[in-house]
C-alpha cells in the first residue's frame, strides 16, 4: 500500500530558503547581465525581466515581504540624505506645481477608471479603486472595503507599475536623457558609527510608520529620518553601494516575481486595457510636463519623471541613477500619495451619488 506520509519539518523548512536562494539566483544573474550590456538601472531591471520570464516558464519564484522591505527600506534611506536645507527651500518654492501634479494624477486616475469600466466591463467600484494613481495594497484595501474586486484591484498596479519602471528608463536611455544633477547627497562618506546609528534609527522609524499602518512604511519612515537629519545639516554616513544594488535588485525581484502564467490568463481583456491606458496615460503625462516645464522652471526630464503615473521608490530610483532632480522628483512622488491617500475615499462618495456613475 502507498504511503502519503506528510513532508518532514526539515523539509518543509528548506522550501522557502530554497525559493529564496533560486529567486536570488535568477535576479542577480539578470542584474549581472544587464550590467554587463550597460542597460539603464540594471541591479532593479535586471531582475525585474529575469524572475518575470522565469516564474511565466513555471519556476514559481517568490521573494519574501522582507525582502521587499528591505529595498525600500534603502531607497527611503538613500533619498533622505539628498535633502539638505538649501535643496529643501527650493523643493518647498515649487509647491504650485506639486499640487498641480497632484490635480493631474487625480485626473489621470478617473481617465484610467473609466475606461476599464467602459472597455473591460468591470464594476464601477472595481474601475475606480484599480484605476486610481496610489499604492496597490492601499487602493485593494480602499477597494475591498467599497466591495471591490481586490483581485483585479492588484492586478492593475502591479502591471502599471511595472509598465512605467520597465518603459521609462527604457525611453530615456534611447533618447540618450540624463543630467547632471546639481542635488548633491548630504552624505558622501561611509563612517560605520554613523552608519549604525542610520541603520537603527531608519528601522525604528519603519516599524512605526508599520506599526500604525501607515502606507508605504518602509519607504516614508527612513525617508522621514534622514530628511530631518539631513535638513538639519547632520550627516552621519552614507550607504554602501552594495547596500543600495542589493536593495535595487530586491525591489526588481518583488515586481518580477509577481507574474505567472496565471497572472495573465485571469482577466486577459482587463489587463489588456490596463496595460492600453496605463501607456496613453504615460504619453499624456509627458506631452504636458514637458510644456510645463518651461513655466515651471524644471527640467523637462525631471518633471516627467516626477509626473509619471510610477510608484515613489522606481522612480526616485530611475532620477537618482540619470541624475535628475532626485529631491524634486521625490517631493512629488510622496505628496500625491498622501493627497491621492486621503482624497480617494472622498471623490470615491463623491461620485458614487452621481447618476452615471451608478448606472
Amino acid at each position: 500500500m502507498q504511503r502519503n506520509d506528510p513532508p518532514s519539518a526539515g523539509a518543509s523548512a528548506r522550501s522557502p530558503a530554497l525559493t529564496l536562494a533560486r529567486t536570488l539566483a535568477v535576479a542577480l544573474a539578470g542584474g549581472a547581465l544587464f550590467h554587463a550590456i550597460h542597460a539603464p538601472l540594471p541591479w532593479m531591471l535586471g531582475p525585474l525581466i529575469a524572475c518575470a520570464l522565469a516564474n511565466m516558464g513555471g519556476a514559481q519564484l517568490r521573494l519574501p515581504a522582507a525582502g521587499r522591505n528591505y529595498g525600500q527600506w534603502v531607497i527611503g534611506t538613500v533619498l533622505g540624505l539628498y535633502f539638505t536645507p538649501v535643496v529643501l527651500r527650493q523643493v518647498i518654492g515649487q509647491a504650485p506645481w506639486i499640487a498641480l501634479g497632484v490635480l493631474w494624477a487625480i485626473g489621470l486616475g478617473l481617465a484610467f477608471a473609466w475606461s476599464l469600466r467602459r472597455f473591460a466591463g468591470v464594476s464601477r467600484d472595481t474601475a475606480f479603486f484599480a484605476g486610481s494613481i496610489g499604492g496597490a495594497s492601499e487602493m485593494a484595501l480602499l477597494g475591498e472595503r467599497a466591495g471591490a474586486r481586490v483581485d483585479q484591484i492588484a492586478a492593475s498596479h502591479s502591471l502599471r507599475i511595472t509598465l512605467v519602471v520597465l518603459v521609462v528608463p527604457m525611453a530615456y536611455r534611447l533618447l540618450d536623457l540624463h543630467g547632471s544633477d546639481p542635488y548633491q547627497i548630504g552624505a558622501s562618506a561611509v563612517d560605520l558609527r554613523g552608519l549604525s546609528l542610520l541603520v537603527v534609527c531608519t528601522l525604528a522609524a519603519g516599524w512605526f510608520f508599520r506599526w500604525r499602518d501607515w502606507p508605504n512604511a518602509w519607504v516614508l519612515g527612513p525617508l522621514a529620518v534622514t530628511t530631518a537629519l539631513t535638513a538639519s545639516g547632520q550627516t552621519w554616513s552614507a550607504l554602501p553601494a552594495p547596500m543600495i544594488i542589493a536593495g535595487q535588485l530586491a525591489i526588481g525581484a518583488s515586481l518580477g516575481s509577481r507574474f505567472t502564467p496565471a497572472f495573465f490568463a485571469q482577466a486577459p481583456r482587463f489587463l489588456m486595457v490596463v496595460a492600453v491606458t496605463t501607456l496613453t496615460g504615460m504619453g499624456l503625462t509627458a506631452l504636458a510636463a514637458w510644456a510645463l516645464s518651461g513655466v515651471a522652471g524644471i527640467a523637462p526630464a525631471t518633471l516627467v519623471l516626477a509626473t509619471a503615473p510610477g510608484g515613489i521608490a522606481e522612480m526616485s530610483l530611475t532620477a537618482k541613477t540619470l541624475q535628475l532632480g532626485v529631491p524634486v522628483v521625490t517631493a512629488f512622488h510622496v505628496i500625491r500619495m498622501v493627497a491621492i491617500l486621503t482624497l480617494t475615499p472622498r471623490i470615491y462618495r463623491l461620485i458614487s451619488t452621481w447618476r452615471g456613475w451608478r448606472a
